[in-house]
C-alpha cells in the first residue's frame, strides 16, 4: 500500500486512489466555492469604504467590478493549468509552483519564486499591523465608553505587535500548523463575522444619517490637495486588488476537487464564477455602505477608524475576531517560506547538527516535542524582524495597498497568461495572443500606479509619524 501511494495505485485500487495514486479527492463544485470565498474574504475588506472615497460613487464600483473581471477571467487561465497536456488525464500540478515549473523556464520559474517569498513577508508584515491596530481599537473602545467619545484616548500600538510576534513565535514552532483541518473553519467563521458587523454597522449608520453620504468622484481637493487626491486614488487600486488577491491557492483548491469528468478545471471555473460573483456583491455592500455612511471622512480600516462608536460591545467582538483570525492566517502564509527555507539549509549543509539535529522535549502525558535550533532560531528571527518593521511603519492603508499593488500583476495575470499561453500553444501574434498581451500590459500598469501611490502615501504618513508613541 506505501508503494502505491509514492507510485501510483495498482488498477484494483481505483476505488480508493486517484490515477496519481493518492487518496480519491472527493471536493465539489460547493466546496471549491466555500474554499475560495473563505481565502478571498479577509482583512482587505475592511479598507474597502476608504477605497471607494477615494473613487467615488461612480469609478469606485467600476473599478471593483474591472478587478473581479479580470480576477476570474485570470483564474480560468489558471485552472487550464492544473493539468499539464490533456485536461482530463494530463498530469497533475499541486501547487502554483508546480504548475510554473511545468511550464515556464527556469528564470520565469526563480522569478515567481521569489516574488512569492516577497509577498509573503509582506504580508506578515501587513497581519502584524492590522492585527494591533485592532487591538489597540479594542482598549480605545473600551476607553470611549467610559470616559466619553471626546476623550483622546491615546494608545500605544507597540506592546500590542509585540504580543502578536510573541504569539506568532509560538505557534512558528508547531510543526504543520497550517495544516490542522479546523484552522480554515476558524479563519472563515471570523472573516464572516467581522465583515458582517462591518456591514451591519454601515448599514445602520445610513439610516441614522437620514440617507447616503459621498460623491460622485470621491473626496473633494480641498478636503485633500489636488496631488494627494491623486495618490489616494492610484493607492485605492492596491486596496482593492488586495481584497481579490487569492490566485496563488488556486491550484491548491482544484487539487481538491474530484476526478473527471467533468474535468477539474470546469468544476473551477464554475466555481471561480460563483465565488467571485458572491464576493464582488459583499465587497460592493461593505465598500458602498462604509462610504454612505462617512462620505469623504469614511476611515481607512472601518472597524478601527472610530467612525462608529457604539455599540462597543460590538466593535470589540468585530476586532477580536479580526485578531483571530490573522494569528491563524500568518502561520498559513508563512509556514511556506519557513519550510522552503529549512529545506534549502539543509541541502545545502546535509552534515550540519545544527540544522539536522532533532532534540526530544518530553511534554505531560508522555508526550514529546521534536525541538530544532535551526527552526527556532529562523522562525524566531523572522518574526521579530518582521514585527520591529511593522513597528517603524504601522500603515494599515498604505501596506494593503502596496501588498495588492505588488502582487496584483505578477502573480494574478502575468504567470496565468504566460502559463495559459504556454499549455495552450497560442501562437505568437494571433489575436488571442495580442489580447492576452495587451491585459497583461494593462493590468502592469495599473500595478506599478497603485504602487506609487502606495508608497506615496508612506512617505507621507511618515513626514508626521513619530515611532515608538501613542497615538
Amino acid at each position: 500500500m506505501e508503494v502505491s501511494l509514492e507510485l501510483g495505485a495498482p488498477q484494483g485500487a481505483s476505488k480508493c486512489f486517484d490515477d496519481d495514486g493518492r487518496l480519491k479527492r472527493t471536493g465539489t463544485l460547493w466546496t471549491a466555492s466555500a474554499h475560495i470565498i473563505t481565502a478571498v474574504i479577509g482583512s482587505g475588506v475592511l479598507s474597502l469604504a476608504w477605497a471607494i472615497g477615494q473613487l467615488g460613487w461612480v469609478a469606485g464600483p467600476i473599478a471593483m467590478l474591472l478587478f473581479s473581471f479580470v480576477t476570474y477571467y485570470t483564474s480560468a487561465l489558471l485552472a487550464d493549468c492544473y493539468r499539464s497536456g490533456d485536461p482530463n488525464t494530463g498530469k497533475r500540478n499541486y501547487t502554483y509552483m508546480d504548475a510554473v515549473r511545468a511550464n515556464l523556464d527556469g528564470f520565469k520559474v526563480k522569478l515567481c519564486g521569489y516574488l512569492q517569498y516577497l509577498n509573503i513577508v509582506g504580508v506578515a508584515i501587513g497581519y502584524t499591523i492590522a492585527a494591533s491596530i485592532s487591538m489597540v481599537a479594542i482598549e480605545r473602545s473600551n476607553c470611549f465608553h467610559k470616559n466619553g467619545d471626546d476623550s483622546p484616548c491615546q494608545v500605544n500600538s507597540n506592546p500590542y505587535m509585540i504580543m502578536f510576534g510573541v504569539a506568532e513565535i509560538i505557534f512558528s514552532q508547531i510543526p504543520d500548523f497550517d495544516q490542522i483541518w479546523w484552522l480554515s473553519i476558524v479563519a472563515a467563521v471570523m472573516s464572516f463575522t467581522y465583515s458582517s458587523i462591518g456591514l451591519s454597522l454601515g448599514i445602520v449608520q445610513v439610516i441614522k444619517n437620514g440617507g447616503f453620504r459621498g460623491s460622485l468622484t470621491g473626496i473633494s481637493i480641498g478636503t485633500v490637495s489636488e496631488m494627494d487626491k491623486i495618490w489616494r486614488s492610484l493607492q485605492a487600486f492596491g486596496d482593492i486588488a488586495f481584497a481579490y488577491s487569492y490566485s496563488i491557492i488556486l491550484i491548491e483548491i482544484q487539487d481538491t476537487i474530484r476526478a473527471p469528468p467533468p474535468s477539474e478545471a470546469k468544476v473551477m471555473k464554475r466555481a471561480t464564477v460563483i465565488s467571485v460573483a458572491v464576493t464582488t456583491v459583499f465587497y460592493m455592500l461593505c465598500g458602498c455602505m462604509g462610504y454612505a455612511a462617512f462620505g469623504d471622512m469614511a476611515p481607512g480600516n472601518l472597524l478601527t477608524g472610530f467612525g462608529f462608536y457604539n455599540p462597543y460591545w460590538l466593535l470589540d467582538i468585530a476586532n477580536v475576531a479580526i485578531v483571530v483570525h490573522l494569528v491563524g492566517a500568518y502561520q498559513v502564509y508563512c509556514q511556506p517560506l519557513f519550510a522552503f527555507v529549512e529545506k534549502w539549509a539543509l541541502v545545502t549543509w546535509p552534515r550540519s547538527q545544527f540544522i539536522g539535529k532533532e532534540i526530544q522535549v518530553p511534554l505531560p502525558a508522555r508526550r514529546s516535542y521534536n525541538l530544532n535550533l535551526f527552526r527556532l532560531i529562523w522562525r524566531t528571527t523572522f518574526v521579530v524582524v518582521s514585527t520591529v518593521v511593522s513597528m517603524l511603519l504601522p500603515f494599515f492603508n498604505d501596506v494593503v495597498g502596496l501588498l495588492g499593488a505588488i502582487g496584483f500583476w505578477p502573480l494574478t495575470v502575468y504567470f496565468p497568461v504566460e502559463m495559459y499561453i504556454v499549455q495552450k500553444k497560442v501562437a505568437r501574434w494571433s489575436t488571442r495572443w495580442v489580447c492576452l498581451q495587451l491585459l497583461s500590459l494593462a493590468c502592469l500598469a495599473i500595478t506599478i500606479a497603485s504602487a506609487a501611490g502606495s508608497i506615496a502615501g508612506v512617505v507621507s504618513d511618515l513626514k508626521v509619524y513619530r515611532p515608538f508613541k501613542a497615538s
